[in-house]
C-alpha cells in the first residue's frame, strides 16, 4: 500500500523559507561598494537560524555558493574578479596563518570572501583550499556583541554570526558612506523571531 504524501509547506519565492518563517518583510536594502562573496557550508544551508538568506537579500553586491569543497579552477574564477582586489574576512590563526597583506587601499574596488560554516568547519574548508588560504586577510580584531547566542551557542567568546561579521567588515572597509544598522537591527528581529519560535509552549 503506497504512504499518503505528505503535503509540502509552501515557500516563499524570494527568501526561499517557509511562509510561516519567511524573511522578507525583515529585509533592510543596504547600500555597498564592496562585491560580497559567501562560501556556504551545506549544513549552514538548511539552518533554520542561518543569518546568510537575510544578508544575500539585503545586500545588492552579495552572492552565496554553496559547498564543501570547490574544484581548484572554478575557486581561483570566483576569487579573481578584473579590477578588484580579494580579501578574505578570517583570522589570523595558528593552524593556517595569514600571508603578508598589501595596505587596504582607499576607496579601491574591493570584493571580501566570507566562509559561513561552524568555527570547525570553515578551517577546515580553508586549509583544504590552498587559494582560500593565500587571501590577505581581514580580521574583526575587537567584534561586537552578538545577538547570536540567544539562539545559537558558539565555542569562542569573539565568534558572531556571518551577517554580523560581513556588516562590520564593510564597515571597516568603506567607513562612514556604509550604514548597516538598520540591517544589524532587522538581524535583531529575526533573532527574537526565531528565539520565540524555540520557547516551549506554555
Amino acid at each position: 500500500m503506497n504512504r499518503p504524501s505528505i503535503p509540502r509547506r509552501a515557500a516563499c519565492p524570494r527568501c526561499l523559507r517557509p511562509q510561516a518563517t519567511c524573511l522578507c518583510a525583515l529585509v533592510r536594502p543596504t547600500a555597498h561598494r564592496t562585491e560580497v562573496l559567501v562560501l556556504q557550508h551545506p549544513q549552514e544551508q538548511r539552518q533554520a537560524k542561518n543569518s546568510v538568506a537575510l544578508l544575500r537579500l539585503s545586500l545588492a553586491h552579495c552572492e552565496v555558493l554553496v559547498g564543501e569543497r570547490f574544484a581548484a579552477a572554478a575557486l581561483d574564477e570566483l576569487l579573481q574578479r578584473a579590477g578588484r582586489d580579494t580579501w578574505l574576512l578570517y583570522p589570523d590563526v595558528p593552524a593556517a596563518p595569514a600571508p603578508p597583506a598589501p595596505p587596504v587601499v582607499a576607496n579601491a574596488p574591493l570584493r571580501l570572501v566570507v566562509i559561513d560554516a561552524t568555527w570547525r568547519k570553515s578551517l577546515r574548508m580553508l586549509l583544504e583550499h590552498p587559494a582560500l588560504a593565500a587571501l590577505p586577510r581581514l580580521s574583526l580584531d575587537t567584534p561586537a556583541p552578538t545577538h547570536y547566542r540567544t539562539i545559537r551557542a558558539a565555542r569562542r567568546a569573539d565568534q558572531v554570526s556571518t551577517l554580523e561579521a560581513t556588516v562590520q567588515a564593510l564597515a571597516m572597509l568603506e567607513g562612514a558612506s556604509f550604514d548597516g544598522v538598520p540591517l544589524l537591527d532587522a538581524f535583531g528581529h529575526f533573532v527574537n523571531g526565531v528565539a520565540a519560535r524555540q520557547r516551549p509552549p506554555l
